[in-house]
Protein backbone atom coordinates (compact mmCIF):
# COMPACT_ATOMS: atom_id res chain seq x y z
CA UNK A 1 0.00 0.00 0.00
CA UNK A 2 0.88 3.23 -1.08
CA UNK A 3 2.07 5.44 1.82
CA UNK A 4 0.56 8.40 2.85
CA UNK A 5 0.17 11.69 5.20
CA UNK A 6 -2.93 12.65 6.36
CA UNK A 7 -2.19 16.83 5.77
CA UNK A 8 -5.64 17.58 7.80
CA UNK A 9 -6.98 15.96 10.77
CA UNK A 10 -8.08 17.09 14.14
CA UNK A 11 -7.82 15.78 17.61
CA UNK A 12 -9.69 17.34 21.23
CA UNK A 13 -10.67 17.33 24.75
CA UNK A 14 -14.32 18.36 24.50
CA UNK A 15 -13.99 20.78 27.59
CA UNK A 16 -11.19 23.15 24.97
CA UNK A 17 -13.83 23.26 22.76
CA UNK A 18 -16.75 25.78 23.29
CA UNK A 19 -18.42 24.57 20.17
CA UNK A 20 -18.53 21.56 21.72
CA UNK A 21 -19.67 21.66 24.66
CA UNK A 22 -22.28 24.61 24.09
CA UNK A 23 -25.73 24.33 22.60
CA UNK A 24 -26.16 22.84 18.83
CA UNK A 25 -26.04 24.89 16.50
CA UNK A 26 -26.55 24.17 12.74
CA UNK A 27 -23.25 23.77 11.09
CA UNK A 28 -21.90 22.88 7.41
CA UNK A 29 -21.33 19.08 8.18
CA UNK A 30 -24.90 18.96 9.37
CA UNK A 31 -25.78 17.08 12.70
CA UNK A 32 -22.53 16.09 15.30
CA UNK A 33 -23.94 14.86 17.96
CA UNK A 34 -21.68 11.94 17.96
CA UNK A 35 -18.33 14.20 18.32
CA UNK A 36 -19.34 15.91 20.91
CA UNK A 37 -16.92 14.20 23.31
CA UNK A 38 -13.18 13.72 23.69
CA UNK A 39 -11.45 12.86 20.62
CA UNK A 40 -7.87 11.93 21.70
CA UNK A 41 -4.86 10.81 19.75
CA UNK A 42 -5.19 7.01 20.27
CA UNK A 43 -8.57 6.78 19.10
CA UNK A 44 -7.27 8.44 15.26
CA UNK A 45 -4.34 6.13 15.38
CA UNK A 46 -7.42 3.02 15.76
CA UNK A 47 -9.21 4.88 13.05
CA UNK A 48 -6.82 5.07 10.64
CA UNK A 49 -4.84 1.73 11.07
CA UNK A 50 -3.85 -0.21 7.74
CA UNK A 51 -3.93 2.72 5.80
CA UNK A 52 -1.18 3.72 4.77
CA UNK A 53 -0.75 6.67 6.75
CA UNK A 54 2.46 7.31 8.17
CA UNK A 55 2.72 10.69 9.02
CA UNK A 56 -0.39 13.13 9.85
CA UNK A 57 -0.65 17.13 9.91
CA UNK A 58 -3.22 18.82 13.14
CA UNK A 59 -5.29 21.44 12.14
CA UNK A 60 -6.68 24.25 14.85
CA UNK A 61 -9.69 23.04 15.82
CA UNK A 62 -11.08 26.88 17.27
CA UNK A 63 -10.55 27.13 20.93
CA UNK A 64 -11.00 29.61 22.74
CA UNK A 65 -9.57 32.74 21.00
CA UNK A 66 -7.51 33.11 24.18
CA UNK A 67 -6.21 30.09 24.32
CA UNK A 68 -4.56 29.67 21.20
CA UNK A 69 -1.26 28.78 22.85
CA UNK A 70 -2.53 26.18 25.03
CA UNK A 71 -3.92 24.16 21.86
CA UNK A 72 -0.53 24.34 20.21
CA UNK A 73 1.06 23.84 23.28
CA UNK A 74 -1.16 20.44 23.81
CA UNK A 75 -0.51 19.11 20.75
CA UNK A 76 3.21 19.29 20.92
CA UNK A 77 3.17 17.58 24.34
CA UNK A 78 0.75 14.96 22.74
CA UNK A 79 3.39 14.53 19.94
CA UNK A 80 6.25 14.19 22.57
CA UNK A 81 4.69 11.61 24.17
CA UNK A 82 2.64 9.67 21.21
CA UNK A 83 4.89 10.58 18.21
CA UNK A 84 1.58 12.00 16.60
CA UNK A 85 1.19 14.62 15.23
CA UNK A 86 3.98 15.73 12.59
CA UNK A 87 3.09 18.88 11.82
CA UNK A 88 0.73 21.39 13.40
CA UNK A 89 -1.23 24.06 12.05
CA UNK A 90 -2.45 26.45 14.62
CA UNK A 91 -4.37 29.50 15.10
CA UNK A 92 -3.53 33.10 15.15
CA UNK A 93 -6.25 36.06 15.13
CA UNK A 94 -5.45 38.01 11.63
CA UNK A 95 -8.18 40.67 12.32
CA UNK A 96 -5.52 42.42 15.67
CA UNK A 97 -3.62 45.30 15.14
CA UNK A 98 -0.80 43.19 15.02
CA UNK A 99 -0.23 39.53 15.06
CA UNK A 100 3.03 38.87 15.83
CA UNK A 101 2.97 38.93 19.85
CA UNK A 102 0.88 35.98 19.31
CA UNK A 103 3.43 34.19 16.45
CA UNK A 104 5.95 34.83 18.73
CA UNK A 105 4.41 32.62 21.95
CA UNK A 106 3.50 29.86 18.83
CA UNK A 107 7.33 29.52 17.43
CA UNK A 108 8.46 28.24 20.75
CA UNK A 109 6.66 25.00 19.77
CA UNK A 110 8.95 22.94 17.19
CA UNK A 111 5.80 21.49 15.32
CA UNK A 112 3.92 24.54 14.59
CA UNK A 113 4.49 25.20 10.54
CA UNK A 114 1.60 27.43 9.58
CA UNK A 115 -1.66 28.67 11.17
CA UNK A 116 -5.23 28.72 9.87
CA UNK A 117 -7.75 31.86 10.63
CA UNK A 118 -11.27 30.53 8.97
CA UNK A 119 -12.56 33.17 6.39
CA UNK A 120 -15.16 31.54 4.39
CA UNK A 121 -18.37 33.06 4.63
CA UNK A 122 -21.65 31.58 2.33
CA UNK A 123 -24.82 33.41 1.78
CA UNK A 124 -26.05 30.95 3.16
CA UNK A 125 -26.33 31.35 6.86
CA UNK A 126 -25.35 27.81 8.05
CA UNK A 127 -22.29 27.84 6.14
CA UNK A 128 -20.92 31.10 7.66
CA UNK A 129 -18.08 31.42 9.75
CA UNK A 130 -16.20 34.78 8.80
CA UNK A 131 -17.91 37.81 9.91
CA UNK A 132 -17.66 39.52 6.08
CA UNK A 133 -17.60 37.93 2.42
CA UNK A 134 -14.43 40.65 1.94
CA UNK A 135 -13.04 39.49 5.58
CA UNK A 136 -10.39 37.64 3.76
CA UNK A 137 -8.98 41.46 2.10
CA UNK A 138 -9.56 43.28 5.69
CA UNK A 139 -6.89 45.97 5.93
CA UNK A 140 -5.35 44.05 9.08
CA UNK A 141 -6.21 40.64 7.76
CA UNK A 142 -3.88 41.07 5.08
CA UNK A 143 -1.56 42.98 6.75
CA UNK A 144 -0.80 40.28 9.40
CA UNK A 145 -0.76 37.87 6.74
CA UNK A 146 2.18 39.80 5.22
CA UNK A 147 3.65 39.18 8.23
CA UNK A 148 3.88 35.07 7.77
CA UNK A 149 6.89 35.12 5.58
CA UNK A 150 9.26 36.25 8.35
CA UNK A 151 7.93 33.13 10.12
CA UNK A 152 8.52 30.52 7.69
CA UNK A 153 4.82 29.79 8.37
CA UNK A 154 2.01 28.85 5.52
CA UNK A 155 -1.68 29.72 6.28
CA UNK A 156 -3.99 27.60 5.59
CA UNK A 157 -7.30 29.64 3.48
CA UNK A 158 -10.63 28.50 4.00
CA UNK A 159 -12.73 30.48 1.10
CA UNK A 160 -15.75 29.24 -0.45
CA UNK A 161 -16.01 30.22 -4.81
CA UNK A 162 -17.28 33.61 -4.70
CA UNK A 163 -14.68 34.38 -2.39
CA UNK A 164 -11.60 33.73 -4.57
CA UNK A 165 -11.33 36.44 -6.39
CA UNK A 166 -10.27 38.20 -3.01
CA UNK A 167 -8.37 35.33 -1.99
CA UNK A 168 -6.00 35.43 -4.71
CA UNK A 169 -5.17 38.94 -3.97
CA UNK A 170 -4.17 38.13 -0.64
CA UNK A 171 -2.06 35.42 -2.09
CA UNK A 172 -0.93 37.24 -4.70
CA UNK A 173 0.39 40.35 -2.21
CA UNK A 174 2.26 37.20 -0.43
CA UNK A 175 4.03 35.26 -3.00
CA UNK A 176 6.70 34.17 -0.64
CA UNK A 177 4.04 32.51 2.01
CA UNK A 178 2.60 28.98 0.98
CA UNK A 179 -1.28 29.07 1.07
CA UNK A 180 -3.14 25.65 1.35
CA UNK A 181 -6.89 25.85 -0.03
CA UNK A 182 -8.47 23.82 2.61
CA UNK A 183 -11.12 21.35 1.67
CA UNK A 184 -10.36 21.51 -2.40
CA UNK A 185 -12.43 25.04 -2.33
CA UNK A 186 -15.74 23.70 -0.55
CA UNK A 187 -17.98 22.24 -3.29
CA UNK A 188 -21.23 22.90 -1.89
CA UNK A 189 -23.62 20.88 -4.40
CA UNK A 190 -23.65 19.27 -7.85
CA UNK A 191 -26.08 21.90 -9.15
CA UNK A 192 -24.51 23.04 -12.68
CA UNK A 193 -24.27 26.38 -11.64
CA UNK A 194 -22.55 25.44 -8.33
CA UNK A 195 -19.73 22.84 -9.88
CA UNK A 196 -18.99 25.67 -12.67
CA UNK A 197 -18.61 28.58 -9.85
CA UNK A 198 -16.09 26.26 -8.08
CA UNK A 199 -14.12 25.55 -10.95
CA UNK A 200 -13.59 28.78 -12.03
CA UNK A 201 -12.82 29.48 -8.34
CA UNK A 202 -10.07 27.20 -8.54
CA UNK A 203 -8.88 28.41 -11.31
CA UNK A 204 -8.90 31.98 -10.13
CA UNK A 205 -6.24 30.95 -7.42
CA UNK A 206 -4.87 28.79 -9.93
CA UNK A 207 -3.02 31.75 -11.14
CA UNK A 208 -0.74 31.75 -7.84
CA UNK A 209 2.10 29.83 -7.80
CA UNK A 210 1.69 29.63 -3.91
CA UNK A 211 -1.32 28.04 -3.50
CA UNK A 212 -1.82 24.54 -2.76
CA UNK A 213 -5.13 22.86 -2.17
CA UNK A 214 -6.08 19.91 0.17
CA UNK A 215 -8.11 17.02 -0.73
CA UNK A 216 -9.95 16.73 2.12
CA UNK A 217 -13.23 17.34 3.94
CA UNK A 218 -14.87 16.53 0.77
CA UNK A 219 -18.03 15.50 2.55
CA UNK A 220 -18.93 17.92 4.26
CA UNK A 221 -21.83 18.56 2.36
CA UNK A 222 -23.11 16.07 0.94
CA UNK A 223 -22.56 14.14 4.50
CA UNK A 224 -21.43 10.79 3.25
CA UNK A 225 -18.67 9.52 1.73
CA UNK A 226 -19.32 9.30 -2.35
CA UNK A 227 -16.84 8.15 -4.21
CA UNK A 228 -18.64 9.73 -7.39
CA UNK A 229 -18.14 12.96 -5.92
CA UNK A 230 -14.39 12.50 -4.53
CA UNK A 231 -13.55 11.65 -8.37
CA UNK A 232 -14.89 14.37 -9.68
CA UNK A 233 -13.48 16.74 -7.27
CA UNK A 234 -10.16 15.25 -7.44
CA UNK A 235 -10.03 14.89 -11.73
CA UNK A 236 -11.24 18.52 -11.69
CA UNK A 237 -8.59 19.59 -9.36
CA UNK A 238 -5.81 17.88 -10.68
CA UNK A 239 -6.55 19.54 -14.26
CA UNK A 240 -6.90 22.38 -12.71
CA UNK A 241 -3.89 22.66 -10.09
CA UNK A 242 -2.23 19.86 -11.06
CA UNK A 243 -1.39 17.07 -8.68
CA UNK A 244 2.12 18.51 -7.09
CA UNK A 245 -0.22 21.05 -5.83
CA UNK A 246 -2.67 18.86 -3.98
CA UNK A 247 -2.55 16.56 -0.96
CA UNK A 248 -4.91 14.23 1.05
CA UNK A 249 -6.72 14.99 3.91
CA UNK A 250 -9.10 12.75 6.30
CA UNK A 251 -10.92 15.56 7.99
CA UNK A 252 -11.21 13.31 10.78
CA UNK A 253 -13.53 12.85 13.61
CA UNK A 254 -15.86 15.07 11.00
CA UNK A 255 -15.88 12.76 8.12
CA UNK A 256 -16.19 9.92 11.45
CA UNK A 257 -20.05 11.16 11.78
CA UNK A 258 -20.32 9.40 8.05
CA UNK A 259 -17.44 7.25 7.36
CA UNK A 260 -15.02 4.89 8.26
CA UNK A 261 -11.16 6.26 7.43
CA UNK A 262 -10.47 2.67 5.52
CA UNK A 263 -13.74 3.77 3.63
CA UNK A 264 -12.38 7.31 2.74
CA UNK A 265 -8.92 6.98 1.46
CA UNK A 266 -9.95 4.49 0.16
CA UNK A 267 -12.67 6.26 -2.00
CA UNK A 268 -9.64 8.64 -2.64
CA UNK A 269 -6.90 6.35 -3.54
CA UNK A 270 -9.28 4.72 -6.15
CA UNK A 271 -10.02 8.72 -7.29
CA UNK A 272 -6.23 9.04 -7.68
CA UNK A 273 -5.42 5.92 -9.15
CA UNK A 274 -6.12 6.37 -12.20
CA UNK A 275 -4.13 9.76 -12.83
CA UNK A 276 -1.01 7.76 -12.71
CA UNK A 277 1.48 6.45 -10.23
CA UNK A 278 2.88 10.14 -10.10
CA UNK A 279 0.13 12.22 -9.25
CA UNK A 280 -0.35 9.14 -6.35
CA UNK A 281 2.85 9.47 -4.94
CA UNK A 282 1.71 13.85 -5.29
CA UNK A 283 -1.00 13.41 -3.75
CA UNK A 284 -0.48 10.98 -0.43
CA UNK A 285 2.82 12.24 -0.05
CA UNK A 286 5.34 14.52 -1.73
CA UNK A 287 2.88 17.89 -1.71
CA UNK A 288 2.61 17.45 1.82
CA UNK A 289 6.10 16.71 2.91
CA UNK A 290 7.01 19.87 0.61
CA UNK A 291 4.70 22.28 2.50
CA UNK A 292 4.27 21.33 5.78
CA UNK A 293 7.65 19.54 6.10
CA UNK A 294 6.15 17.15 8.87
CA UNK A 295 8.66 15.38 11.02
Amino acid sequence: MQKAIDAHFHIWRQKDQPWLVGPMVPRIFGPYEPIRRDYPITEFLEDQQGSGVEKAVYVQTNWAKEDFEKEVAFLQKTADETGWPHAIVGYADMTVDDVRPQIDRLMKYPLLRGVRMQLHWHETPAFRFAAAADQVIDPKVRENVARLKDYGLTFDLQLFPAQMKDGLTLVGENPETNFILTHAGMLTGMEPETTETWKAGLRTLSAAPNVYAKLSGLGTFAHRNDPDLIAYIVDNAIEILGSDRLMFGSNFPIEKLWTSHAELIKAHRAAVAKHGAKAGADIFWNTAQKVYRPV
